[in-house]
C-alpha cells in the first residue's frame, strides 16, 4: 500500500516515539529521594547534591533550575529559607521554600566553589560563566535515577518537579496551594499535571462534612 503523500510504502513509516516510553513521568518516592541524596553525599558530589535538593524543593522546570543564579538563593552569602525565581515559560515569579538539608547542601557547594553574586549557581565544563544546559541536566537526572536501581526511561526532570508537589497534594488535598507552588496560571493545569482523577477528588470530598 502506497502513501499517497510521498509515494513510499505505508508500512515503512516509523513513529517518532518508536522504542521510547512516552507519557507523564511519575514523581519519585521519598525512599528514592533519600537513596539518591545519600549516594551523592557519599560520593562527595557537592554540585549534584545541591542541584538535586534544590530541584526537589523548588519544584521548578529544568530550564529554570539550570538558570538559577547565586543571588536567587543566597543573596546574603548564605542560602535563604525562601527564594523567588521568574519562570522562563510563563514570565511569572514563583516562590519556594528551601529545607535545612537543601540550604546546607547549597552552602557547602558555594563554599567549595567560591561562587559569587551574579554567577550561575550550576556551571559545567563550558566555563564558570556558562550554566549547565537543560540537556546536561536531563542526563544528570537519568544518571541519578539509574544509580539507585530505577529505570531512567520511566523518570525524568519532571519527576523531580512533581515529587514534592505530589506529596503536598496527597497530604493536604490543597490544590490551590500546589497550583501556587508550581506557578501554574490555571487550576486545570495543576489537575492535569498531578494526574488527579475523579476518585482522588471524591476521596478528599468524603473527608469533608458540611
Amino acid at each position: 500500500m502506497q502513501d499517497q503523500a510521498n509515494g513510499t510504502p505505508e508500512h515503512k513509516r516509523v513513529p517518532w516515539n518508536k522504542g521510547k516510553l512516552t507519557g507523564a513521568k511519575p514523581p519519585l518516592r521519598p525512599k528514592h529521594v533519600w537513596s539518591i541524596r545519600t549516594k551523592l553525599q557519599i560520593e562527595g558530589r557537592a554540585r549534584d547534591l545541591a542541584m538535586f535538593n534544590l530541584a526537589i524543593d523548588s519544584k521548578l522546570r529544568g530550564c529554570d533550575v539550570v538558570a538559577i543564579r547565586v543571588e536567587d538563593v543566597a543573596a546574603g552569602g548564605y542560602t535563604a529559607d525562601r527564594a523567588t525565581v521568574r519562570q522562563k515559560k510563563t514570565g511569572r515569579p514563583v516562590r519556594f521554600e528551601l529545607s535545612e538539608q537543601t540550604r546546607q547542601a547549597v552552602d557547602d557547594y558555594l563554599k567549595s566553589t567560591g561562587k559569587r553574586l551574579g554567577e550561575f549557581l550550576f556551571t559545567g565544563r563550558r566555563g564558570p560563566d556558562r550554566n549547565v544546559t537543560t540537556r546536561q541536566y536531563a542526563r544528570l537526572v537519568s544518571e541519578w535515577i539509574g544509580s539507585v536501581g530505577l529505570d531512567p526511561r520511566l523518570f525524568g526532570t519532571h519527576s523531580l518537579r512533581r515529587t514534592k508537589a505530589t506529596l503536598i497534594y496527597r497530604r493536604t488535598g490543597n490544590l490551590r496551594a500546589v497550583q501556587l507552588l508550581l506557578g501554574h496560571t490555571k487550576i486545570e493545569s495543576t489537575v492535569r499535571y498531578l494526574g488527579i482523577e475523579v476518585d482522588d477528588a471524591l476521596a478528599i470530598a468524603e473527608q469533608v462534612d458540611v
